[in-house]
């Protein structure tokens, strides 16, 4: 009987490749030709391997350089003093190149000078997903091989960064598994959620897999890991359904596939517009919406983590902590970064119902809106807005109150109270702005006032 390799422990494997000739004349592809493009595969050739590592720079961003062995690496653009990405796509159930990987090849390119590699491994990820979950295994150990030839050519392991899609963020946690942590960076965007949700650390990306892994989750009730799997993990609008994407199955494969793909978009949106994609620490997306989660003084000290490129996310600590889960909104459509704003009102006095205010805020070409609740007996109302432009930007806010519908008990006409706001993360809640006069809000009736904050 032949031994199921999902049931090997990867430190086994791991073993063989250090010990053995594991990384010597492995299965590569290759083509004679100057520039060379993804390959595609029919459905039911997804059995074997045929991998390309295909480098783009600075001089060739349309142009991939097939390098698969030493001498390809020597005579080609790579640049050992630069970083380097290596993005590993997911599972290609049709055999086709990934529509978005120009995209990201691009917007890396454009956001700084570094050896961008993509990792083409179609034939292996078509056809059935298990299939395709068995070869990711055998990838990530060709990936591996290839590192360590980089860092024979003196490239540092702490200047090489992972970007997986899918399946391709476990994959990358394998290679970084391999490499013992010490790769500097690991990003997955909406790492897979089949067959790894339940699965062990070393068979799914961890925050062990490298220096800094962070995770950004957009499907999380369906192809997407539910569960946080790096020192940071981006819960996109709560991780499941993302703005813009359909809810109706009638919409054929853009319903199956939109919340899972919207990670990578988010992530090339972030690199190539300057609006920074901010997100806060919280117990949960409800809690976030609610209010209650206003800066990163815990656990980041204030200092709140980005999608992006800095260094650890944007985050100032030298040790991080693992699994944190961290929310923010975005809009429907690229460049999707949104503005979060604490809004707030406050009764004049308590009442013995649940009190409803929407809250819209108008700028020259946006509109935004929330509803907020004030409680039973309490006095205070509060919610985070998520708007496209920043707060100094807003012209105009407009108040509604929404009165129950009881028909043995109605609710009041008219509600006294101040409304007040400020820009995410709240440091100092003194420097709230605050409408100058109390706003009596009648029933079904609209209290606009223009509003002009100032820019900090």
């Amino acid at each position: 009987m032949v031994e199921d390799p999902r049931k090997k422990p990867l430190f086994v494997l791991a073993l063989v490749l250090l010990h053995s000739s594991a990384c010597v004349g492995h299965e590569t592809y290759v083509q004679e030709q100057t520039c060379t493009d993804f390959q595609s595969a029919k459905i039911f050739q997804g059995r074997k391997l045929k991998i390309q590592f295909l480098l783009f720079t600075s001089s060739n961003h349309n142009c991939g350089q097939l390098i698969a062995g030493d001498d390809d690496i020597k005579n080609s653009n790579f640049n050992t003093s630069l970083e380097t990405k290596i993005i590993i796509h997911g599972f290609r159930a049709w055999g086709t190149k990934p529509s978005w990987i120009n995209g990201l090849i691009g917007a890396l390119l454009q956001a700084a000078k570094m050896n961008v590699v993509a990792v083409d491994w179609v034939y292996g990820a078509t056809a059935a997903y298990l299939s395709a979950v068995d070869n990711g295994r055998e990838l990530g150990i060709e990936i591996f091989c290839f590192i360590k030839k980089l860092l024979a050519f003196g490239v540092s392991e702490t200047s090489i960064h992972l970007i997986g899609v899918s399946l391709g963020a476990h994959v990358g946690g394998l290679v970084g598994y391999l490499h013992g942590g010490r790769l500097g960076r690991i990003t997955g965007l909406d790492p897979a959620g089949p067959r790894y949700t339940e699965a062990s650390h070393e068979e799914r990306l961890d925050p062990g897999d490298a220096l800094f892994v962070e995770a950004i989750h957009t499907d999380s009730d369906s192809f997407g890991i539910r569960i946080p799997v790096g020192h940071i993990d981006f819960f996109i609008n709560g991780g499941k359904d993302q703005p813009g994407c359909s809810l109706f199955i009638l919409s054929g494969y853009n319903y199956l596939i939109c919340d899972h793909i919207r990670a990578v978009h988010l992530y090339v949106s972030a690199l190539e517009n300057p609006c920074p994609v901010m997100a806060f620490p919280c117990s949960s997306h409800e809690d976030f919406l609610a209010g209650h989660c206003l800066n990163c003084s815990n656990p980041f000290l204030l200092s709140c983590p980005r999608i992006g490129l800095l260094h650890h996310a944007g985050v100032t600590m030298e040790r991080l902590p693992k699994e944190v889960k961290v929310y923010l909104a975005t809009s429907s459509s690229a460049p999707y970064c949104m503005y979060h704003s604490l809004v707030e009102f406050h009764l004049q006095q308590k009442r013995n119902v649940v009190t409803n205010i929407k809250i819209t805020f108008h700028s020259s070409n946006s509109i935004a809106t929330m509803k907020i609740t004030v409680p039973n007996q309490q006095q205070l109302g509060k919610g985070v807005l998520a708007h496209p432009v920043p707060l100094c930007q807003i012209q105009m806010v407009i108040l509604e109150y929404l009165p129950k519908r009881n028909i043995l008990k109605k609710d009041k006409s008219l509600i006294v109270g101040k409304f007040c706001t400020t820009p995410l993360p709240v440091d100092n809640r003194e420097k709230m702005f605050c409408l100058s006069e109390n706003a009596s809000l009648a029933r079904n009736t609209p209290f606009a006032r223009k509003v002009a904050i100032v820019c900090v």
